[in-house]
């Protein structure tokens, strides 16, 4: 699982690095201005996320966007969730962010389609709030936290925090 982790951050790093080359810096254009893609990945877990359901889990994400309108983001997701007790899931889902005022704070809601294995298929709107920090012109580093409400089952909602690199580009 460490192997994993470190070659998922690994690749967004090399993605980083390329990213860089591509985008053609222009200080009259704000951040967050439409027409800009966005690829990251997150991880969540490691007893920053509290169910009733669960002790101990890794979340991973990758996640994809695009500004089509100066401060909102339109987000597509996978992820994958290890579970040292219970069945490991797998993750879709879609949804909306909106940055405030260019400083890097940003709201967002969405949905995901949640799959544990011979256990529950779900669907779960979830709301999310975080910060996109700007290491330089593209990458950021980005905490988040979130809150899942399951309809299934009350006992698989919960909030939780979320840590990511994000790269912003043209």
């Amino acid at each position: 699982m460490k192997k994993t982790i470190l070659s998922l951050l690994c690749a967004v790093s090399a993605l980083a690095c390329n990213a860089q080359g591509y985008s053609q810096p222009t200080l009259d254009r704000p951040p967050f201005g439409e027409g800009k893609y966005y690829v990251a990945a997150s991880m969540s877990g490691l007893d920053l996320k509290w169910t009733q359901c669960e002790k101990w889990h890794l979340n991973t994400q990758l996640k994809g966007g695009y500004l089509f309108m100066d401060n909102w983001m339109i987000t597509a997701q996978v992820g994958y969730d290890y579970r040292n007790h219970g069945a490991n899931q797998l993750e879709a889902g879609a949804g909306l962010r909106y940055y405030i005022e260019q400083n890097g704070l940003w709201v967002g809601a969405g949905g995901n389609y949640v799959h544990k294995w011979h256990t529950l298929d779900d669907f779960q709107p979830t709301v999310q709030a975080g910060y996109s920090f700007f290491l330089n012109r593209t990458v950021t580093l980005e905490p988040e936290i979130y809150y899942n409400q399951s309809l299934k089952d009350n006992d698989y909602s919960g909030f939780g925090f979320r840590i990511g690199l994000g790269i912003y580009f043209e």
